[in-house]
């Protein structure tokens, strides 16, 4: 099938996490490392001016999005379409790198949590992960800031897709909707982390049911893609 990699074997997200290049193929991944961890340096001070304060961010928490990042590398460079039905499994694995990375002993502890987060993913009917694959098809004629802009919108407003873990997953589903078209990931960096987790505690407020989100969704994607397009930086792609 073309959506899947060019083994035998099946396209499980497993299978992908063990053939990452850690030196990226498309995304610089030594940039995206140094902006996250310095946001994670000084994300004292940035969690003292948000409108929601958020956990913070450590070193293990940067190095399991930095596995993310590989991640979504991998699958534009091979061409995988992440947002099909067909590949659900790896929003699944997206989420548990972010969790968990790819240490084998950290999931086998976190084993109980995955499982649970496998049953909440697929159990979700009421506004879940079909809800944000369809949005995005019938979106598909719309610029790649606006896609990317709706679709964490619809992953982070409630219900959530995941236990945990969405906003972080968000950001790297924004990413490979970005990339794949061309334009740099969503990366976090010290000037735009506070407008950027403002935004994500405003999406996480709404209801994806309801008329609510319905007549509020054109102005807050617009206005959201608007500060995606502000932000890109093509330093985070590799020079080729």
């Amino acid at each position: 099938m073309a959506n899947e990699f060019p083994t035998a074997a099946p396209c499980t997200g497993a299978a992908l996490s063990a053939q990452l290049d850690r030196r990226g193929a498309i995304l610089d991944l030594g940039a995206i490392d140094r902006s996250l961890r310095e946001v994670a340096e000084h994300f004292a001070s940035i969690n003292r001016h948000l409108d929601s304060p958020r956990e913070r961010l450590d070193d293990h928490m940067v190095d399991h999005l930095m596995s993310g990042y590989a991640f979504i590398d991998s699958l534009i460079e091979h061409k995988v379409d992440l947002l099909a039905f067909g590949q659900l499994r790896l929003l699944l694995e997206l989420n548990a790198l972010v969790l968990c990375g790819q240490d084998e002993q950290v999931r086998l502890e976190a084993v109980g949590h995955l499982k649970a987060t496998d049953k909440h993913f697929f159990d979700n009917v009421d506004g879940g992960i079909r809800d944000v694959i369809e949005w995005h098809a019938l979106h598909a004629h719309e610029s790649a800031w606006l896609r990317a802009a709706g679709v964490y919108i619809r992953m982070l407003a409630e219900p959530e897709l995941f236990i945990e873990g969405n906003h972080r997953t968000g950001a790297l589903v924004m990413s490979y909707i970005l990339v794949r078209a061309g334009r740099p990931p969503c990366v976090l960096t010290v000037d735009n982390a506070k407008a950027y987790l403002d935004w994500s505690a405003l999406f996480t407020g709404k209801r994806k049911t309801g008329l609510a989100l319905r007549c509020q969704m054109p102005w807050l994607k617009y206005r959201f893609a608007e500060f995606l397009q502000a932000q890109e930086n093509p330093k985070f792609l590799r020079a080729v």
